[in-house]
């Protein structure tokens, strides 16, 4: 199985509960290709842990779900070492974290300590806990939500944690006949609970191992950095895209070529994933967000005026 055929199982299972969201699952599971984590943000009520739900079922892997709340503690996540009198040593004992697929649920409801905990796994696949390493499971990939910023009890995510998700997308409302197929199917029951398993961790790994093999020109290498490089100099930022943000647009292009069926990453896979991959990562200006700028405005005002690489380039 093809990476692109691993995609079109996983994405047509997930859209057994998803209606009307083509694109947001197709961003979605370029993510989990990218083995990169995904950050689901909207208003509540919209589907969002159903959508991580549904990506973590289609996975023949373990999957955990943290319900983050202000009393969930950091050893919670990442576990705790504790001492067995008995055998007269101490024992790790994993967290919710060891999984290959990690609903972080409302992420923003936990204190930033809390939050900080993710921080080590997010980046490199490991917690520390007592000054011993302990590596989880491959494939890994988290994928959190979060209510808007503005709603009661919660706590804003950190520019370094936010950094550290390849993408952020949001569910946003459906058409009407697309709400019209989820009510009918909440009535009967249907949810993402019910869904099966579509691909084995072997599977998805040997994907995941095919988008990292995608063949990037230095053309398009050089257009997804001048792309960051852009933001940085944007007058409505006081900070732009950090090189993570490169680096991140090329693996999610890398991933989008896989799904479409191509062994090489064209410029437009690099458009296609901008604003999920570097939006979330600008800080704006106190003006900017005094005039309300959302900073999918800046990326797309960004990709218009960045020129793209032609053939010959």
């Amino acid at each position: 199985m093809s990476a692109g055929e691993t995609a079109a199982a996983i994405a047509a299972n997930v859209r057994e509960v998803i209606k009307g969201k083509d694109e947001l699952v197709r961003l979605a599971v370029a993510g989990l290709l990218a083995e990169g984590h995904l950050l689901i943000e909207d208003v509540p009520g919209l589907g969002k842990t159903t959508l991580a739900r549904a990506i973590a079922r289609s996975i023949g892997g373990s999957w955990s779900r943290i319900q983050f709340t202000p009393d969930l503690l950091p050893g919670d996540i990442t576990g705790v070492t504790v001492y067995r009198q008995k055998e007269e040593k101490f024992v790790f004992h994993p967290g919710a974290v060891f999984a290959n697929v990690v609903v972080a649920d409302e992420i923003n409801r936990g204190t930033p300590k809390t939050q900080s905990a993710l921080l080590e796994v997010l980046e490199e696949q490991r917690v520390t806990v007592d000054g011993e390493a302990h590596p989880v499971p491959r494939p890994f990939l988290v994928v959190a939500t979060q209510n808007p910023i503005e709603l009661e009890g919660t706590y804003r995510l950190p520019e370094a944690q936010l950094d550290r998700f390849l993408m952020r997308l949001s569910v946003g409302y459906p058409d009407r006949k697309s709400e019209v197929g989820v009510v009918l199917g909440s009535a009967a029951g249907a949810g993402p609970d019910d869904l099966s398993a579509v691909v084995d961790t072997a599977t998805l790994q040997k994907a995941i191992d095919e988008v990292r093999a995608q063949h990037v020109d230095p053309a398009v290498a050089d257009y997804a950095v001048r792309l960051a490089e852009a933001t940085r100099e944007h007058a409505a930022l006081r900070y732009g895209a950090s090189v993570r943000g490169s680096i991140a647009l090329v693996r999610a292009a890398r991933a989008i070529a896989a799904i479409d069926g191509r062994g090489y990453v064209t410029p437009d896979d690099v458009k296609d994933v901008a604003v999920p991959v570097l939006a979330h990562r600008l800080v704006r200006t106190a003006e900017a967000e005094l005039n309300l700028r959302a900073t999918d405005g800046i990326v797309a005002e960004v990709l218009s005026a960045v020129p793209v690489p032609t053939a010959s380039a």
